[in-house]
């Protein structure tokens, strides 16, 4: 689930091991680069930490980060 902190969407995602972990790293790079919106995220073996909003906008979260954190979402379902 994502939270909204410090204003930033952010989401903990929790895998089998390092290799799903960077394969969806993988996954939402593609979608990242094709909404043209760039998360920051950290990763640790199984865990990826994805943290969202709008540089352009002021560092607030909008429109952009809940369209990409809805996307990132439907690649775990």
């Amino acid at each position: 689930m994502w939270i909204e902190e410090d204003n930033k969407l952010k989401r903990e995602f929790l895998f089998k091991d390092f290799s799903e972990a960077f394969a969806f790293m993988t996954r939402v790079a593609f979608l990242a680069e094709k909404q043209n919106h760039h998360p920051f995220w950290t990763n640790v073996y199984n865990k990826v930490n994805i943290e969202l909003n709008t540089h352009d906008a002021g560092n607030i979260i909008t429109e952009k980060d809940y369209k990409l954190a809805k996307a990132i979402d439907l690649l775990i379902l």
